[in-house]
C-alpha cells in the first residue's frame, strides 16, 4: 500500500507542469476580473486566445474591444447578471484576436461574494473555434444544394415560412418564382452529366448575382430553381425583372470548349396583401403558370395573380 501511494504522489512543480499542459492541450485559459479596480489576471492559456502580448498591460476597456459588437454586449449583459445575482453563466462569444483573427471563444463566469457584496468575477475561457467551424459546416452541408451551394429545398420552404409568418400576412414577399431550364434534358442527354453539371452551377451563379439583395434563391431538384422574391413590389415591374432574367439566363455558356446554349421558363405567383393562403397553394399556382409558360413556347414568364388574375410576359 505504501509503494502505490508513494507511486502515485506527485512533486508539486510535476502537478502544476501537467495541469498547464491539459488546460493548453484543451486552450482553456483562466481569468479573474477586481471589480473594484477592473484589474484583470489572466493565465498563458487567455493570453494565447486572444494573441495578445504578454507585455501589453491588460487594460480592459482594450479587451472588451476584442469582442464582435453582438458578443460584445451579450457578454456585457451575462456580466452584469452574474455580478447582480450571483449565479454562473457560460456563452459562447466571438472576438478578434490582437491580429485580427477572428474566433470563436466559450466563456464562463462566476462571482466572489463577502459581506454578501461581489468582490471580484473569475473563470475560463476556452478556443472552440474549431468546433463552431464544424457545427457551421454541417450546417451548411444541411441546409444548401451540394451541387450549386444555392439553399435547398427544405430550407427554402422553412425560409419562406420565416418570411411570410407562413399565413402570408403583411408580409415582405411580393412574389414566389419558379424556373424551369428548357433543354436541360437533350444537354444532359448529349453531353453527359459533367456538363449538365456545369450548367446547373453557372445558372446559380447568376440567379445568385442577380437577386442577391432581392430574395432568397432555391434549388428544388433537377433543372428547377426557385425565388422568394422581395423585390419590387409592383407586378407590372416583377414581370420586367423575370423577363430580364429569362433573357439573363438564356445567354449560352462555355464548358470543355463548347458552346452550350439553354433556355428558361418562369412561372410566378404574386403575393399580395393582406394574403391568408399557405405555402402549398402559392406553389401550386406557380407551379400553374410555370406549365403556362411553356405551353405558351417557352423561354417566356408567366405570372398568377393574387386574386387568380394572370398575365404573360
Amino acid at each position: 500500500m505504501r509503494q502505490d501511494h508513494a507511486a502515485s504522489a506527485l512533486p508539486d512543480e510535476v502537478r502544476v507542469r501537467l495541469y498547464d499542459q491539459a488546460l493548453s492541450a484543451a486552450r482553456i485559459g483562466a481569468w479573474e476580473c477586481e471589480l473594484e479596480t477592473e484589474r484583470l489576471s489572466w493565465t498563458q492559456g487567455v493570453y494565447d486566445i486572444f494573441g495578445y502580448p504578454t507585455g501589453n498591460p491588460l487594460r480592459r476597456a482594450d479587451i472588451v474591444d476584442l469582442y464582435v459588437d453582438e458578443s460584445r454586449r451579450n457578454m456585457e449583459l451575462a456580466r452584469a447578471e452574474v455580478i447582480r445575482s450571483g449565479r454562473p453563466v457560460t456563452l459562447d462569444t466571438e472576438i478578434r484576436t490582437w491580429r485580427g483573427d477572428k474566433r470563436w471563444m466559450r466563456l464562463s463566469i462566476n462571482a466572489v461574494r463577502e459581506g454578501g457584496r461581489p468582490m471580484r468575477i473569475f473563470g475560463s475561457k476556452q478556443d472552440v473555434t474549431s468546433d463552431r467551424l464544424a457545427m457551421e459546416s454541417l450546417r451548411q452541408q444541411a441546409e444548401t444544394d451540394p451541387l450549386t451551394g444555392l439553399a435547398n429545398r427544405a430550407i427554402f420552404q422553412a425560409r419562406y415560412r420565416e418570411v411570410v409568418n407562413d399565413s402570408l400576412n403583411h408580409g415582405f414577399a411580393s412574389a414566389l418564382v419558379l424556373i424551369d431550364l428548357d433543354g436541360f434534358k437533350e444537354l444532359n442527354d448529349k453531353l453527359g452529366h459533367l456538363a449538365g453539371d456545369a450548367c446547373l452551377c453557372e445558372v446559380a451563379q447568376r440567379l445568385r448575382r442577380a437577386f442577391h439583395n432581392a430574395g432568397l434563391v432555391g434549388r428544388l431538384g433537377g433543372d428547377e430553381f426557385a425565388i422568394i422574391l422581395c423585390a419590387p413590389t409592383d407586378p407590372a415591374r416583377i414581370a420586367h425583372v423575370l423577363q430580364h432574367t429569362v433573357t439573363m439566363l438564356s445567354r449560352p455558356l462555355f464548358w470543355s470548349g463548347l458552346r452550350i446554349a439553354v433556355g428558361a421558363s418562369i412561372g410566378a405567383a404574386l403575393i399580395g396583401r393582406p394574403h391568408r393562403r399557405r405555402i402549398a397553394e402559392l406553389f401550386a399556382e406557380a407551379d400553374i403558370a410555370l406549365y403556362d409558360a411553356k405551353a405558351a413556347g417557352r423561354n417566356r414568364v408567366h405570372l398568377i395573380g393574387d386574386e387568380g388574375c394572370s398575365r404573360a410576359a
